[in-house]
């Protein structure tokens, strides 16, 4: 008899179907769900006799599914539950704990799979999954600050997808497109205040938890609220955020879902929906269809969320571009800045000079009573629609160019139903009749003993190798990089000998990879971390997407030899460009922005809180564009959100000149730290001078030499000035004579010495930073008056 409950020392076998744990009213399954060729998961699902359909509710490791054959879910007689794979690698666990009485694991009513005392009340919880959702919250599973909701890749795959449900850090419940290189918020609409109609949140409920009761009644502390249409105590329910990015509230009425709210989102405006280089376009008939920009392809006809890449070969001679007029479309965000009352005409030269622009978006304000110009960087989250009114100039090749009437190519169905299957598969082994047959033969025959131990030894050796590549295969299937043999990167690198730097993590290497890739290749020093603690830090660095971020292609890890494979960047580091005439000053502007949004990233958005620790220029990198790419994150300090130990570093981490005084203070190190180093990096970038000597004053004497003093050197230049254009020509870099922007130079600086204050608490968060930086000239302006 199905029982809701599994006891210490008990399985779970992935080989019986039969191994589910059942709620006691018959509402939901927990056990092996199948996810792919032989690959499994263990979830929570609704049963089939109340959803034919079986849909998923909880997954423990939907990006790491175990095979097929072996695998199993095990209560330990300490309390901790752990899924292991067939070769006994441990895939998933709970936290460790001191349990005063035996535990069991119990299947509730409400879905929530729990560990609890067996001794103990049914509400006084060890471990629940309502704490870690995947895609989908059930009745009276409380959203906080420190949980989420992630999107699966597509309705057969679900793995972690594009679209993520989470409360930022003002306080407010939003819809976030993440992929590798990009992020954007786009619900509430990014561009409205909170209070404003439209979006009519409140920021000054910090307590950020949300949920939905039984009834269908959604409340957040954002003031968010909404009522399913079927309201009322009797259907089952459920929140799921879809693999199309929509939010939806579901009902179960006669055994079919069926949607009773979603938010007023247009279906186009959700971001990335159609990927890069494409437009989407809804009506009724044919709902969301999407189709490539003129001059582009589509990349993977199977995958929109991939987007469409480029028929022409990239040039950088502005004498062999025009442009593509495309009516009532707009690309939204991505601009490299907004020039107002501009006319057409200026606004396709300024695309035309710069390598970059991929476009303009030409609109009129009614307002102002002029046109703007916005470039484009990047052609994402583009949508045709009758009701706006503004028109999109697209570079192109003038081999490429064509009419307003030529057609869009790879024009698709809606893209919420074309489904990416998981790459994930593991193979069924024969192996073990293999063994009984040449062990019966040589029995049989009489063949001497030493022979036959030895003909075994070579099956299984074989049968390990086997394996062994299977599991290798997933993990490079399920991580999105490779693994690599230290033999490989060594003959890379030509046994490392051509070093391009060093830190204090390791030292890197250029290297070409077998697929002919240029790589940067850390070695990391030599230290006795484990195999499994290794990879599960390189699983989270990998997974950490931002285009602000070095990209890693993959590891290795064998015996001591622990290396990284990165991207290469062929501009070198920012250190590398200072003292170079190329580092402009538009160029010096975008990298404040850049990397301001990388660290944000780390710190506030990725599914793990990363403090950097050694933010300096040699860790920020330059790519063919001069955009910045922060590198080494994730190698000094992984820590949980919801963890509370943010002083537990063993030593001092990080660069002299660009340390923060908590270090020296022994104060809890927090975010705030990079924040410092992050100042300390954009006063050099903007003045020219070097940081050594920036805390050497009194205490701060052993984290540096007393040589240029920085910090305060700038700041006794804006006191003692008469007006900002006398502090402003004093402080800046001789390198730029008058060619930057006054008004941005002063809002660089003082956001700069905002974030080197000596108090953390003064110090703005990186995505204020992120905020104060994209303001406008005039606004900025007013944000600093007075200051």
């Amino acid at each position: 008899m199905a029982s809701d409950i599994l006891k210490q020392d008990r399985f779970l076998h992935v080989e019986k179907p039969g191994d589910v744990l059942v709620s006691a009213n018959g509402v939901f399954n927990a056990g092996f769900y199948p996810v792919g060729e032989n690959a499994f998961c263990f979830s929570v699902w609704f049963n089939n006799s109340t959803d034919p359909n079986r849909t998923v509710v909880w997954m423990a490791n939907r990006d790491q599914p175990v095979n097929g054959i072996g695998s199993k879910l095990e209560l330990l007689r300490n309390g901790k539950l752990i899924l292991t794979d067939s070769s006994r690698r441990t895939e998933w666990t709970t936290e460790d704990f001191v349990a005063a009485s035996p535990v069991q694991l119990k299947l509730l009513n409400t879905g929530n799979l729990v560990l609890q005392l067996q001794s103990g009340s049914d509400d006084a919880f060890l471990w629940q999954s309502f704490n870690s959702p995947t895609d989908t919250l059930l009745p009276d599973q409380v959203l906080t600050k420190d949980t989420y909701l992630i999107s699966s890749k597509s309705r057969s795959n679900y793995s972690s997808g594009n679209y993520k449900l989470y409360f930022d850090n003002d306080n407010v419940l939003r819809l976030l497109y993440q992929v590798p290189n990009i992020t954007s918020v786009y619900w509430p609409d990014p561009w409205l205040v909170p209070w404003q109609k439209g979006s009519e949140r409140s920021t000054y409920n910090s307590s950020r938890v949300a949920v939905l009761n039984s009834s269908g009644y959604f409340r957040s502390s954002d003031d968010l609220r909404f009522w399913a249409a079927d309201s009322g105590i009797g259907p089952l329910r459920r929140l799921t955020l879809d693999p199309d990015g929509s939010l939806r509230l579901y009902s179960l009425q006669d055994r079919r879902w069926i949607v009773t709210w979603k938010p007023p989102i247009l279906p186009c405006r959700v971001h990335g929906i159609c990927g890069q280089n494409s437009l989407c376009k809804y009506d009724h008939v044919l709902g969301r269809t999407c189709s490539c920009l003129p001059g582009y392809k589509i990349k993977n006809p199977a995958d929109w969320s991939q987007g469409c890449i480029t028929k022409f070969t990239n040039s950088y001679d502005r004498r062999e571009f025009g442009f593509v007029l495309r009516t009532h479309v707009e690309i939204y965000g991505y601009d490299t800045g907004i020039f107002e009352n501009s006319t057409l005409q200026g606004c396709k030269e300024r695309c035309l000079n710069s390598s970059d622009c991929k476009g303009f978006q030409f609109k009129f304000d009614e307002d102002k009573g002029s046109y703007s110009c916005f470039p484009k960087i990047f052609l994402l989250n583009g949508y045709r629609a009758a009701s706006f009114l503004g028109d999109l100039y697209l570079k192109l090749p003038k081999s490429h160019l064509c009419s307003n009437n030529c057609s869009e190519e790879s024009r698709s169905g809606c893209p919420e139903v074309m489904n990416q299957t998981l790459n994930r598969m593991y193979g069924k082994g024969k192996e073990n009749g293999s063994v009984k047959f040449l062990l019966w033969f040589s029995a049989a025959l009489g063949i001497v003993e030493f022979i036959c131990i030895f003909l075994v030894w070579c099956i299984l050796f074989r049968s390990n190798e086997g394996n062994k590549a299977v599991t290798e295969g997933y993990i490079q299937a399920a991580t999105g990089f490779r693994r690599y043999t230290y033999s490989e990167l060594k003959k890379a690198t030509k046994n490392f000998t051509e070093e391009v730097g060093r830190g204090g993590a390791g030292v890197v290497y250029r290297g070409a990879l077998p697929d002919q890739r240029i790589a940067a290749i850390k070695r990391l020093h030599e230290a006795d971390q484990g195999e499994a603690e290794f990879l599960a830090e390189v699983s989270t660095i990998g997974r950490l997407n931002h285009m602000n971020l070095i990209e890693m292609w993959g590891y290795c890890v064998e015996g001591k030899h622990r290396l990284l494979v990165y991207e290469y960047l062929e501009h070198g580091s920012l250190a590398d460009n200072l003292s170079k005439k190329a580092l402009n000053w538009a160029r010096r502007f975008e990298i404040a922005i850049g990397t301001a949004k990388g660290l944000a990233y780390l710190h506030e958005e990725c599914l793990e809180w990363i403090l950097h620790c050694d933010i300096k220029p040699q860790n920020i990198l330059l790519d063919s564009n001069f955009q910045p790419k922060v590198a080494d994150f994730g190698l000094s300090k992984l820590l949980s959100r919801g963890g509370t130990n943010t002083s537990s570093f063993s030593s001092v981490r990080g660069t002299r000149g660009y340390m923060a005084p908590e270090w020296v203070y022994n104060l809890p190190i927090t975010s705030k730290v990079d924040v410092y180093s992050y100042g300390i990096v954009v006063l050099e970038m903007l003045t020219g001078k070097s940081s050594s000597g920036a805390h050497a004053e009194g205490r701060y004497a052993d984290l540096g030499q007393d040589q240029e003093r920085l910090v305060p050197w700038v700041r006794e230049k804006i006191n003692g000035a008469t007006s900002m254009e006398t502090w402003i020509e004093e402080v800046a870099d001789p390198m730029l004579g008058k060619d930057y922007d006054m008004d941005k130079m002063k809002l660089l600086i003082k956001v700069a010495l905002q974030c080197v204050e000596e108090d953390m608490h003064a110090r703005p968060t990186m995505s204020q930073v992120v905020q104060m930086l994209s303001l406008h000239d005039t606004e900025a302006s007013q944000y600093f008056q007075g200051n």
